[in-house]
């Protein structure tokens, strides 16, 4: 792609202090348009800004949109580095696929990226845990009040500098397992990254925040009894010396740092399944000592202890509240690749420039 780059001539001043998590924007962003019969055109980088949209646009009617989520990061060496975007290009397809909405060239997607953190990478925060949070998202924009598919889309890039996305840290959440509401089932969406799966998730997440925990844990929308996903992560546990975790089945995000943990851990020699596990299946293990512990993956976390479950009138504490020997290893692990301090033996880690 021919990127046209047009620079703010009124930076804004770089945040101090804590960063919090998706509330500070650069200067840039990234932004391309689709039109049926034309395709995308017109890539281009612009100063950071309000956008203007027809209030019959189809994205506020009828959720035709899709989003992703990674980060970079400032390496060892003061280069700028992304983690797997690859792989973030390729699930895009997939959402788009789910949601007719057209595909985008993978390289384009990286390249896109890659060209709106290069612009604004001196907004790539160094202290320890923080990054440059990258959301990469696709909007219908065809003013219509039909039911249809969109003739014409907007892709955008915007970037936060983030520091961690639970306040606290690495220190273990609780975790709210829900038995009333469900979030998704096979041949919907549940494997999409789509703002329709977050919105149905949030009457259960408030839900558990008025109880003291941080985040819902979903149960299959059929028989309600196998573990699928936390609202924000995919969770694993560690099962009698096992690594588990629930099997893609269409109704769970594929996350990227899911898949680089179950490498991981698999490089180190260590029992994975990925198979249905039932939320029975963890009460007894509790019961027996074997639950030994849970965590859950995601970009914003990476990796997220889970101190705490509750289902009904069980409450499980998993390995006395405190961060797991593998939950801190993969973490250390999976920060080291992304930041450099240690040798990427994947090929994950991605040099901006």
């Amino acid at each position: 792609m021919d990127i046209k780059i047009t620079k703010t001539t009124t930076p804004k001043e770089k945040p101090q202090g804590k960063l919090g998590f998706g509330r500070i924007f650069t200067d840039h962003m990234f932004v391309m348009d689709y039109t049926r019969g034309k395709g995308w055109h017109d890539p281009r980088i612009v100063p950071y800004e309000d956008i203007t949209l027809s209030p019959a646009s189809m994205v506020f009617h009828y959720g035709q949109e899709m989003f992703e989520g990674l980060k970079a990061y400032r390496g060892a060496d003061g280069k700028a580095y992304l983690f797997r975007p690859d792989m973030n290009g390729k699930r895009t397809n997939d959402t788009n696929d789910r949601l007719c909405i057209p595909q985008l060239p993978v390289e384009d997607f990286v390249q896109a990226v890659k060209a709106v953190v290069e612009v604004d990478q001196d907004w790539i925060p160094t202290d320890p845990g923080t990054s440059l949070y990258i959301r990469p998202f696709i909007i219908a924009t065809e003013p219509f009040l039909g039911v249809d598919v969109s003739e014409t889309f907007l892709f955008m890039i915007i970037l936060s500098p983030s520091g961690a996305y639970y306040e606290n840290g690495l220190e273990p959440v609780g975790i709210w397992i829900e038995d009333d509401y469900v979030r998704a089932v096979r041949g919907g969406m549940g494997f999409a990254k789509t703002g329709g799966n977050y919105a149905a998730s949030l009457a259960a997440q408030v839900k558990a925040h008025d109880d003291g925990y941080s985040q819902v844990l979903w149960l299959d929308g059929v028989e309600r009894k196998y573990i699928e996903e936390v609202g924000a992560m995919n969770i694993f546990f560690k099962i009698d010396g096992k690594v588990v975790t629930p099997m893609l089945n269409g109704s769970i995000l594929p996350g990227i740092t899911r898949n680089s943990v179950l490498e991981l851990c698999r490089s180190w020699g260590l029992p994975t399944e990925e198979r249905r596990i039932s939320v029975d299946e963890l009460l007894q293990a509790q019961k027996e000592g074997k639950l030994e512990e849970v965590f859950g993956t995601g970009t914003a976390a990476v990796i997220s202890p889970v101190g705490k479950l509750r289902y009904k009138d069980d409450v499980m504490v998993i390995g006395d509240g405190k961060i797991g020997e593998l939950s801190q290893k993969l973490y250390d692990t999976v920060t080291g690749i992304q930041l450099g301090t240690l040798e990427d033996t994947f090929g994950w880690r991605v040099p901006v420039e």
